[in-house]
């Protein structure tokens, strides 16, 4: 290929008859890696790029996805800066990608802030746990707080809303946000649907 240029690759997956159903990941990547003369002065320089592959085996269509967002914690990074650490379980059939973010809102002086997205890289496995990063802005007051955390992967969203304090000392933890019940969220929906301005 010459300087900047393209052209199309084709992969083919041959699934043995034998393979279990369930969802398989794997990687296509394509790779160019320093000449021979390089490598017998000890340096080598690989630069390679990869496109993630989901394998759906077996029938029935595409497995199920769902997750469910636990506990939600503040936190003050070491130089400052507040943040705030989900917990995410995987109760689905496949892998997600979780991405979106969090909005603030009625904090000292009636303050408002954000949408502040998810740091990026967060994949969960079926069955597995992890944790979701968000960074606030620097300036953010201490609190209290509301938020309203969303995270969503393909089609499937899911959103938390509740009540969380960042300490003030660099490099610790606040306590869990206090979440608020799926009723009394709802009910809020359903307020804001029906109210109308005068």
């Amino acid at each position: 290929m010459p300087p900047r240029g393209r052209t199309p690759v084709k992969a083919t997956i041959a699934v043995p008859p034998w393979a279990p159903e369930g969802e398989r990941y794997a990687v296509i990547w394509a790779e160019v890696s320093a000449p021979a003369a390089s490598r017998r002065k000890g340096i080598t320089l690989v630069n390679r790029v990869g496109i993630r592959t989901y394998l759906d085996v077996g029938p029935g269509g595409e497995p199920p996805t769902d997750f469910k967002i636990g506990e939600i914690v503040p936190q003050r990074t070491g130089d400052g800066q507040p943040r705030i650490e989900a917990t995410v379980a995987n109760t689905g059939q496949r892998a997600i990608d979780l991405e979106d973010g969090v909005t603030m809102s009625g904090g000292p002086s009636s303050l408002s802030a954000g949408p502040f997205p998810v740091e990026r890289g967060t994949t969960l496995a079926p069955g597995q746990q992890g944790s979701v990063s968000i960074l606030l802005g620097r300036d953010l007051p201490d609190g209290p707080w509301k938020f309203s955390l969303t995270l969503e992967s393909g089609r499937i969203e899911h959103t938390r809303t509740g009540t969380l304090t960042f300490r003030r000392k660099p490099g610790t933890w606040g306590l869990a946000a206090s979440m608020d019940s799926p009723l009394s969220l709802l009910l809020a929906l359903a307020g804001a649907a029906t109210s109308s301005p005068r």
